[in-house]
């Protein structure tokens, strides 16, 4: 093989990781949700890869998907949003169907997803998902 050729190929592969490792592969996650709870109540994800939740409600009621900090459920506990979708962190999904959100965590942490519906938190409707740095 050439010089030539052999530095072509080296150049070839060193910018195909250079620019995979510029954009992470995108991760599925998919959390169930059975008899009014998360059947994945923990979950752990890597910082800056985009992720998509794909969200199963196989109960025969509405349930939502709402992650965020404790100030974040502060304000969703008075259950002032009667639906969601436009925000990726605010999901609502109908009984019986499955609903996708991806989201990109750019900060690590801990951040509790839970069910705001009446009585859902209080019954256990809680996930924990760690993003970690």
């Amino acid at each position: 093989m050439s010089r030539a050729r052999t530095v072509a190929i080296v150049a070839l592969l060193t910018a195909g990781a250079t620019i995979a490792g510029c954009a992470p592969a995108p991760r599925d996650v998919t959390i169930a949700i059975r008899y009014s709870a998360f059947e994945l109540a923990e979950v752990s994800v890597p910082q800056g890869v985009p992720i998509t939740f794909v969200l199963v409600n196989g109960d025969p009621i509405d349930h939502e998907w709402l992650i965020g900090d404790e100030g974040f459920h502060e304000k969703h506990r008075s259950g002032s949003h009667a639906t969601h979708g436009a925000v990726a962190t605010e999901v609502s999904i109908p009984a019986l169907e499955t609903v996708r959100t991806t989201i990109t965590f750019e900060e690590a942490g801990r951040f509790d997803y839970i069910c705001h519906l009446p009585g859902h938190e209080a019954y256990g409707m809680v996930g924990v998902l760690t993003v970690e740095g």
